[in-house]
């Protein structure tokens, strides 16, 4: 079991997501946008961060930088799950520590299946 933080300022893409995540047996923690992430790091042991790019106070792209900066997420993964397909914004978030990216409406076989490939 992984624990799974998942970031994202739609409470119905959260839940979903969520709902997914502990069916296939991940504990989640929740965050309506990257402020919320940043003050819950270091409060509890995440194994892998899952975040939207477009939310209030600090965006995806922000937060990514953020998280490489502090201890306890400087290397832990990061995948951005989003509506962006700009490949411009794909490569900043890259160059900024993500470790990979996922568009929305996704499949949940397909994001499990990237998770588990995340964490081994």
């Amino acid at each position: 079991m992984s624990r799974i933080m998942v970031v994202d300022d739609s409470n119905s893409m959260r839940a979903l997501i969520a709902q997914t995540l502990r069916g296939a047996g991940h504990e989640v923690t929740e965050a309506a946008d990257g402020q919320f992430a940043l003050d819950l790091v270091g409060t509890t042991k995440i194994d892998l961060f899952l975040c939207d790019v477009n939310m209030p106070r600090i965006d995806g792209l922000t937060l990514v930088k953020r998280l490489r900066t502090l201890a306890p997420s400087k290397f832990t993964p990061i995948l951005m799950l989003t509506t962006e397909v700009d490949p411009e914004k794909i490569k900043v978030a890259k160059a900024a520590g993500a470790t990979g990216w996922m568009v929305k409406p996704f499949q949940p076989d397909q994001l499990l299946a990237t998770i588990r490939k995340v964490l081994t």
